[in-house]
């Protein structure tokens, strides 16, 4: 077997000779020899790169693939179809391979894919600026206060209690050290309560941040609440569902200054939780405060069509002090599957999408909900998820569609302890009737 550091002797010598070392223990003599570990490392013993692929297949076979279930599981990422144009377009190896385009002039193919992805979340979100795209949906939530916090000099953010638990858990380490209040909005059946948000919305608040449709599938009066938040000089942040912006008013019509969310959806597989794309919108007005890169169009010195990397406020780029943000890279791949995936439905793919998975949904709700043993869990218009409860156990109710090859709901009792025996479940436009009569049948009989 050939060894991955592929330096011959000679070479390694020539190397040390060229610094004035003549050992790999020159190189470290600096480290005092109490820090030192005084014994080999606690590794197996190495195995041929045949024994590896079987033992990494092995672990891999463990899990459950949306190859092998029906999913009816949403709650942050969702199993929608892909196109298959998207894996062929993101597989060609200069996007494939591609990190951060730092060159410009041999990465416009790059920027070009990156600048659309821009432009049509821009046109989705109806807001004027894109960022290329952060992390995930979590990040782009914590960075769109944090970017709040800088633009309003406050340190007060309301955060609805219906947003998605993992975001409220990556905003409160974020603000943690930088200094935020996080404050938690309560929820009244399923909706953040607007009175008690009154109450809480004051001088002192940088941002009200909600989510809509909310955790629970829920849809948010995203109006009333921007009102509430710029009558006291607030910033106001919506969460959003891109698919949902096929059928419903675009969070840039209901006055939002900060659009963020998960773009998982876009293209891009659940693959167990990651890699995902997040992405962040705002007004011109707040476009210098934004985090991370922006591609902008521009022209050569012959005057053709050019893109490069504009507003790197980032602390790579300027004082560490003065940053916007120190988020580190983007998901340039899952951009550009986003950016195909867009190109490829369109507007009106987009809103069949957003249709189908409603219908579906409202359907398959009807079907649990006739009979009296599944009950709704809110009384309020929602999308593509919606919640349940009954008098049995949801976890075991769980158990029985997996041993039927189907993968059930959320589990509410998880971060919301008075919700017993609920769960969360999600229907996108892959689901059949058939499907969905089988989840029923199967819920039923239990």
């Amino acid at each position: 077997m050939f060894p991955y550091i592929p330096n011959t002797d000679i070479e390694r010598k020539e190397m040390m000779d060229l610094i004035g070392i003549k050992s790999m223990e020159d190189l470290f003599s600096y480290i005092p020899k109490e820090l030192r570990l005084k014994r080999e490392l606690d590794l197996d013993k190495g195995i041929s790169e045949l024994e590896l692929s079987g033992k990494i297949k092995a672990v891999a076979d463990k899990n459950i693939n949306m190859d092998e279930v029906v999913s009816f599981l949403g709650a942050g990422s969702y199993d929608h179809y892909i196109p298959s144009v998207v894996k062929h377009i993101t597989s060609r190896p200069e996007f494939y391979t591609a990190y951060t385009p730092y060159q410009a002039e041999i990465s416009q193919g790059t920027l070009q894919s990156i600048f659309e992805f821009q432009t049509m979340i821009c046109s989705l979100t109806g807001m004027e600026v894109s960022n290329s795209s952060m992390y995930d949906g979590p990040t782009a939530a914590a960075e769109s206060c944090i970017m709040a916090s800088t633009s309003t000099r406050r340190k007060n953010i309301i955060i609805s209690s219906t947003v998605n638990p993992e975001t409220r858990k990556v905003l409160k380490t974020y603000g943690r050290f930088r200094g935020l209040n996080i404050i938690e909005a309560e929820s009244d059946d399923g909706v953040l309560d607007i009175e008690k948000l009154k109450k809480l919305v004051d001088k002192d608040t940088a941002a009200v941040l909600i989510q809509s449709p909310n955790f629970f599938g829920i849809i948010e009066d995203g109006e009333e609440v921007g009102k509430i938040a710029h009558d006291n000089k607030a910033l106001f942040i919506m969460s959003v569902d891109p698919i949902s912006l096929g059928i419903l008013k675009s969070p840039g019509e209901m006055g939002a200054d900060i659009v963020v969310g998960e773009g998982q959806a876009l293209g891009a597989n659940l693959n167990f939780g990651g890699p995902n794309i997040g992405f962040l919108t705002t007004t011109s007005k707040l476009m210098r405060k934004m985090p991370g890169r922006i591609v902008g169009e521009t022209c050569d010195v012959d005057g053709k069509r050019g893109f490069v990397l504009t507003l790197q406020a980032r602390e790579q780029h300027i004082r560490r002090e003065k940053a916007t943000s120190n988020i580190c890279s983007d998901q340039t791949l899952n951009t550009i599957g986003a950016a195909v995936y867009l190109s490829t439905l369109g507007k009106e793919g987009i809103k069949e999408v957003a249709l189908n998975s409603t219908k579906k949904a409202h359907y398959a709700f009807n079907q649990l909900t006739k009979s009296g043993k599944f009950k709704p869990l809110f009384n309020k218009p929602f999308l593509k998820e919606f919640a349940i409860t009954s008098n049995l156990n949801a976890e075991q109710i769980n158990e029985e569609l997996l041993c039927n090859e189907i993968l059930g709901g959320y589990l509410l009792e998880k971060e919301y302890t008075k919700y017993k025996n609920s769960m969360l479940l999600c229907v996108t436009e892959k689901r059949t009737k058939e499907e969905i009569d089988r989840l029923v049948h199967i819920m039923e009989v239990i």
